[in-house]
């Protein structure tokens, strides 16, 4: 079995057993961190198992700090046997420090769990479906198609979406028995080509209707279908999936749920010797390293170089994190005509002889993110089990010893799992380069007010629409420490927004000298009675902090906020574990603390007196 059926990028550790036994002695709180802790070793479907156990006997020991991680509410639909898999997602998410509580449909009844008024789903409220239905119960069927099996697909979505609820959908397993062979396509009405047909369409409709794929034909493609399903088995047990991959099933549901919350990895962090290309530059000289065509050697750390590109391409951030000369390690991304990456694809460059863990907390320092949002790509077991140890926040892959391992390594772990790419994605790299451009300027100017003024900055405001409405949602379910309430929006319920004549919602773009940063900020209030519009969600990227974003925002609220007829704007501060950095968000705007109870804070602002800030950019407002 390959890297993906053993969870071959985590590490394995000696005495899991044992470390379980003492996890489940110690307090809530520290067992759930040893928890999560045992979560990331390498462990097979048993081992799984035997860690839900502990985690279920945590949940009854600990809710409430269980309840305060706020848990994703998983129903789960299927048309066969699916409870082995529930350990496993429940696992797969908490590696990603996730909390779900799970609810399984009765077998088979999907239907009517997503028809029926009085259904257990519905009493249940999820916040995300997974639709997992087998190829025999959809392609064995009198007259089946993939055009009329999509179409019920389609309306099932429907149903769940109507809930408010972010739908998943599991594509068919390819398990049926070819009736031609390698020209199976050319005979429509067999099941097997009928799995192959809804498969693509799956594809092409999810994407039209903001649904999200569990894409286990891709798995088992990967794996070998006789890795995942046995015929025996399904016939005993209506298992499709077979028990020994459940723990890969489950590892690919918890890094979905992780993108829908916004705790995908943001930043690939790369070493150099030995990483990015072969052999030690210090030592061997820029003619002495193994980069390109000639050597495999060569050649794999150049298919790694190629897939950290296309990563930045897509939106991941790179920077480099590595012991040696910083000019030394320079001159390969500039002279060696080998090199795919180069200085401008990397937003942070760091290159000295500190340990790497000081090394990492100042690049996710400098680029304004948490530790938590790093991904350390390093060929030193030394190295990676350093950083593991001083900061576990961050995510280290076990690299094997052949770098032609590397990318399938790191591709494996799915730490850049993502439901959508945006343009704001395609562009993130030259937004956090042009950020420390940003910095190094400021740090030539002591007047900060001069300081703002030579940024030149227009701030664009306009309410939702249709274009941005891929990167709005992005941004409610990804940011998390300039959020006063950190309340998730599935993409219906941010269409509803829009359809709602009491609700303002704006987007706000950021333009400078330096280029455009995109969409950073997004408000969203609703009109109460007594005049009142409560904001229930004020956030933005923490790359344009310190700029007056926030005050010019206010300025447009106060305004709008009076055309729609309120008398009052009425903010919300509902503390995370990441948000701290807003506790004065409003009281520094002017607002009046109104109440406060168990941390969470209402806060009053006085239309009729609120005067508009000055604010060191132009305002450009739209209403389209």
């Amino acid at each position: 079995m390959d890297r993906l059926l053993h969870l071959g990028w985590l590490p394995e550790t000696q005495g899991w057993t044992t470390r379980l036994q003492e996890a489940r002695a110690l307090a809530p709180p520290q067992a759930l961190e040893a928890l999560i802790g045992l979560a990331n070793q390498r462990i097979d479907f048993l081992q799984t198992v035997r860690l839900d156990r502990a985690v279920q006997q945590l949940a009854g020991q600990g809710r409430e700090l269980l309840a305060a991680a706020r848990p994703v509410r998983l129903a789960v639909l299927g048309s066969s046997t699916v409870s082995h898999l529930l350990p496993a997602m429940r696992v797969g998410a908490l590696r990603r420090r996730l909390w779900v509580d799970v609810y399984e449909g009765p077998y088979g009844t999907y239907r009517q769990e997503l028809q029926e008024p009085t259904s257990g789903l519905r009493a249940f409220a999820p916040d995300v479906v997974l639709i997992c239905l087998d190829a025999h119960h959809l392609a064995e069927r009198e007259a089946a198609n993939a055009a009329t099996i999509a179409a019920e697909m389609q309306e099932c979505w429907r149903l769940g979406q109507s809930l408010g609820c972010v739908v998943i959908q599991q594509t068919a397993l390819p398990v049926l028995q070819p009736l031609l062979g390698n020209n199976e396509h050319r005979y429509p009405q067999s099941p097997l080509a009928i799995i192959g047909s809804l498969n693509a369409r799956l594809r092409e409709l999810a994407t039209a209707a903001g649904v999200h794929l569990l894409a286990v034909d891709a798995f088992a493609a990967q794996d070998g279908i006789s890795e995942w399903y046995d015929e025996a088995l399904w016939h005993r047990a209506k298992q499709e999936v077979h028990p020994r991959v459940s723990h890969v099933y489950g590892d690919q549901v918890g890094r979905l749920l992780a993108a829908i919350r916004g705790r995908s990895h943001k930043c690939l962090v790369l070493d150099l010797d030995n990483t990015l290309w072969g052999g030690v530059i210090g030592d061997d000289g820029m003619g002495g390293i193994a980069l390109g065509q000639g050597s495999a050697v060569g050649e794999a750390h150049l298919a790694f170089q190629r897939y950290a590109l296309e990563l930045s391409r897509r939106g991941v951030i790179l920077a480099v994190c590595s012991k040696n000369e910083e000019a030394i390690a320079l001159e390969a991304f500039e002279n060696h005509p080998e090199m795919l990456l180069r200085r401008s694809h990397l937003a942070s460059f760091v290159a000295n002889w500190d340990d790497k863990a000081s090394n990492l907390r100042r690049i996710a320092a400098e680029l304004n993110i948490g530790l938590d949002s790093l991904v350390l790509a390093d060929d030193s077991p030394f190295e990676r089990n350093l950083v593991r140890r001083e900061l576990p926040q961050v995510a280290v892959p076990e690299l094997p010893e052949d770098p032609a391992g590397y990318a399938p390594c790191i591709a494996a772990a799915g730490y850049f799992e993502c439901l959508d790419v945006t343009a704001e994605d395609q562009e993130r790299t030259r937004q956090y380069r042009a950020n420390a451009e940003r910095e190094q300027l400021r740090q030539t100017v002591t007047d900060t007010t001069a300081y703002l003024a030579t940024l030149q900055m227009e701030l664009h405001c306009r309410p939702f629409d249709q274009l941005g409405l891929p990167r709005i949602v992005q941004l409610i379910n990804k940011t998390n420490q300039f959020n006063l309430t950190t309340q998730r929006y599935t993409e219906p319920e941010v269409q509803a927004v829009v359809g709602d004549t009491s609700a303002l919602h704006l987007q706000l773009r950021l333009l400078d000298r330096f280029g455009d940063n995109g969409i950073i900020a997004v408000v969203i209030g609703k009109l109460a009675a007594a005049q009142e519009l409560r904001l229930e969600t004020w956030l933005m990227s923490c790359r344009v902090l310190g700029r007056q974003v926030e005050a010019a925002t206010l300025n447009v609220l106060a305004r709008r906020a009076r055309e729609m007829g309120a008398r009052t704007l009425i903010g919300i501060y509902r503390p995370t574990a990441k948000n701290a950095l807003v506790k004065a968000h409003y009281a520094s705007l002017g607002f009046e603390l109104a109440s406060e109870t168990a941390g969470e804070s209402t806060w009053r602002l006085d239309l009729d007196k609120f005067k508009a800030a000055e604010v060191s950019m132009a305002v450009v407002e739209s209403d389209s």
